[in-house]
């Protein structure tokens, strides 16, 4: 005869008794993180900031009796691949010295490959497209680079093809945003008009119209002083 009891069988919970509840996982924060933290809050601590390049050597340098070389480079890794510090490299945030300095830009391939990551993750875990908020952030990427166009493609290529069309995507979408700018100082200078007066006859904001020719007048002269 088959055993039926309870003790054997999966049976749904009764009402009012419920199973009880396991502890959350958490993860054991590793002990040279935690040294780091102590010694540097504010640049390990709750909020991240970008690390100068070679920041590792002078952490050994500084803390020869704190930190072995090899559990030093494992934490540093672990720290430089978490989202917070990702997200502070994708901030464009300066990279900081050891006493908090701000001493060197993020390059801007570092802040592209950072957006690109977060992306990865956040849409990993999210039913919704999150395509259009990486357009922007790429576009915002890109202008804050100071690089053209053709050079931030060059510099940030890469061999997946679909990393390259999100990026061709942002590229696309800013020489449209480029051409539009365009158009209207065109339109602007033929109408002979003040800005004021330009924005009320075509019914446009006037700090839009105002922000629009002065980026494309910006761009324009960026041109011409490289132009040999």
């Amino acid at each position: 005869m088959t055993d039926t009891s309870p003790a054997t069988t999966d049976q749904p919970a009764r009402p009012g008794k419920r199973p009880p509840a396991r502890a959350p996982r958490q993860r054991q924060a590793s002990p040279v993180l935690e040294r780091l933290f102590a010694l540097y809050p504010k640049l390990f601590g709750a909020k991240f900031l970008p690390l100068k390049l070679g920041v590792f050597q002078d952490l050994l340098a500084r803390h020869p009796e704190d930190f072995k070389k090899d559990e030093l480079k494992i934490a540093m890794g672990q720290h430089a691949r978490s989202t917070p510090y990702l997200e502070s490299v994708a901030a464009g945030l300066p990279r900081h010295d050891l006493d908090g300095n701000p001493v060197e830009p993020v390059a801007p391939e570092h802040v592209h490959h950072a957006i690109l990551e977060i992306f990865r993750r956040r849409q990993a875990r999210s039913r919704e497209d999150l395509r259009p908020r990486l357009q922007l952030r790429l576009i915002q990427a890109i202008e804050v680079s100071g690089l053209s166009r053709e050079d931030y493609a060059t510099l940030v290529r890469v061999q997946d093809e679909a990393t390259n069309a999100l990026v061709d995507d942002a590229l696309a979408e800013l020489a449209v945003q480029a051409a539009k700018r365009e158009a209207l100082l065109r339109a602007f200078e033929a109408s002979g008009k003040t800005e004021t007066e330009f924005a009320d006859m075509y019914g446009l904001n006037l700090a839009e119209v105002t922000a629009a020719l002065a980026r494309v007048r910006a761009a324009q002269a960026a041109k011409t002083a490289v132009t040999p």
